[in-house]
């Protein structure tokens, strides 16, 4: 039997719902900080610096769906589209942001990235500090879309679901900006866990909506 619905599409769906049932006409507070909702319907206490409203979470939450998809399908044309137009779209190999050395590329760049057969300097492996040196495509089916992350069971909104011995710096890095956290907690039962891994998409705000500016890989690391 088909399912009706991937994972991620029906978090969205219920997410939004339970937000417009609890803010149907207005917009929260900005004196009241946001209590982002965990997948499994519980509260807990978000990081993010302002507070948003139902609408903004709402279109938030399409924008990561859009670009899970898109890079599902790899379909580079439509992920482009999601790309920050100024600023382009960061990629991290693993949690700790560094915007400094990390591989950025623009709107254009990521539209024709499979006609880009450079091998780029992504940054070093966990524990065997060998080079990643990769082409944008490669890089992005053994890191950034290792496994299906239209079917996480875990969806973090503004708040990381799992984290290891890498430094967080996400809100750091992007102070202005918010993001969603796709995890598996758990690939193979066997590892108990230590093959847990993760796609954090961040977004901008602008006039237009929300634009992607980094895509995260995290994992377990040494």
């Amino acid at each position: 039997m088909k399912r009706a619905a991937v994972p991620l599409i029906l978090f969205l769906f219920g997410f939004v719902l339970g937000l417009l049932c609890l803010f149907p006409l207005r917009s929260q507070s900005r004196e009241t900080p946001a209590v982002p909702l965990s997948p499994s319907g519980a509260q807990a206490t978000g990081d993010a610096a302002s507070v948003f409203s139902a609408k903004d979470t709402a279109a938030l939450l399409r924008s990561a769906a859009g670009v899970a998809e898109a890079l599902k399908a790899k379909d580079y044309e439509v992920l482009s589209g999601y790309v920050h137009p100024e600023r382009g779209v960061t990629f991290s190999p693993y949690s700790t942001v560094d915007l400094e050395a990390d591989q950025n590329f623009t709107a254009d760049q990521i539209r024709d990235l499979e006609r880009d057969d450079t091998r780029y300097l992504w940054g070093y492996e966990d524990g065997r500090g060998e080079p990643i040196q990769l082409t944008i495509a490669q890089f992005l089916e053994q890191f950034i879309f290792s496994v299906d992350y239209t079917q996480a069971p875990s969806v973090g909104v503004d708040q990381i679901v799992m984290s290891g011995n890498s430094l967080e710096n996400l809100q750091e890095a992007y102070p202005d900006c918010r993001f969603v956290d796709l995890c598996y907690p758990s690939l193979d039962p066997a590892y108990e866990g230590l093959d847990w891994c993760s796609l954090k998409m961040v977004f901008a705000p602008t006039q237009s909506g929300w634009y992607l500016v980094g895509l995260i890989h995290s994992q377990w690391t040494i």
